[in-house]
């Protein structure tokens, strides 16, 4: 989705809107939903969930965007969901070695575990990688499509 139709001052935002619904600050959701490889632990234990469950999400979204492959895979959903529920992932050293430890330890800290300790809002653009103090994963390689 664009914020403008102008192509100079368009931001590019990642949404899906198919089962969205607002909610005050104190309510938690219940209702079991989700793509299954984003979906957050605690909607698949079936645990009340509230925004902490989209900065999973987010981070699963920044794990491909940096690596090209999903953090938690299995062709059976149900092996899917228990790696996701263990919070089963690498960062495997050949995929990840020209990806800066900032990245990686954004990553992980959006994919913790319990939501209570996830980064979530103003703590993550906070954080050195997207804040922009951080620095570039010295790398002998750079990979140039031609």
């Amino acid at each position: 989705m664009f914020t403008s139709s102008d192509p100079k001052e368009a931001i590019i935002k990642v949404t899906d809107f198919g089962l969205a619904r607002f909610i005050d600050a104190e309510t938690l959701a219940t209702t079991a939903c989700g793509t299954p490889g984003y979906v957050a632990p605690e909607v698949l234990m079936q645990k009340p969930y509230d925004a902490a469950c989209d900065f999973w999400s987010l981070g699963v979204v920044l794990f491909i965007l940096l690596s090209g492959m999903p953090p938690f895979y299995h062709e059976d959903n149900f092996e899917l969901f228990e790696k996701i529920k263990k919070c089963d992932y690498s960062f495997k050293a050949s995929v990840w070695k020209g990806v800066s430890n900032e990245a990686k330890d954004l990553i992980s800290k959006l994919l913790t575990l319990e939501p209570a300790e996830r980064l979530k809002g103003e703590a993550v653009m906070k954080h050195p990688w997207i804040s922009g103090g951080y620095k570039l994963a010295e790398t002998s390689q750079v990979n140039v499509l031609e």
